[in-house]
């Protein structure tokens, strides 16, 4: 059997600064772009440089269901909404039997926004909250 029959349901646990903050059911927008700096030199007609410049890190955004672990993330806020300290942190994508399949470092996170869940007794769907988060880079670990 190959890892990628177990993709299709992953867990992604986060930890920052050292603390757990539980398992999230998705995680969205890691990713990375580099700008590129067109450069014409003179004389050479034949193409243009094309010159690496900085990275930009895209935001990342979890969502999960409310649990216990939801506290978890308002006393993140709380500390971080006193004192805007950036801290390095990880994900893990796990599997359903949460074996690891994969991690990832995450350097600088500092909150966005977080999105509380909406209460509609009309709805039977699970009551769901989102954390966005900003941060310097990643590294696959």
């Amino acid at each position: 059997m190959t890892d990628s029959i177990f993709a299709t349901s992953v867990f992604f646990r986060l930890a920052i600064g050292g603390d757990d903050l539980g398992a999230f059911h998705t995680c969205s927008g890691m990713g990375a772009e580099v700008e590129m700096e067109s450069y014409a030199e003179g004389g050479n007609n034949g193409f243009t440089w094309q010159l690496p410049g900085r990275v930009t890190w895209s935001n990342i955004t979890l969502t999960r269901p409310v649990t216990a672990d939801t506290a978890k993330i308002g006393r993140w806020l709380d500390e971080t909404l006193k004192r805007v300290e950036p801290k390095d942190g990880e994900i893990v994508a796990l599997r359903p039997d949460l074996v690891p399949i994969v991690s990832w470092q995450v350097f600088g996170i500092v909150p966005v926004r977080w999105q509380g869940p909406s209460f509609d007794p009309g709805n039977p769907a699970p009551a769901v909250e989102t954390l966005e988060i900003a941060h310097e880079g990643l590294r696959w670990s």
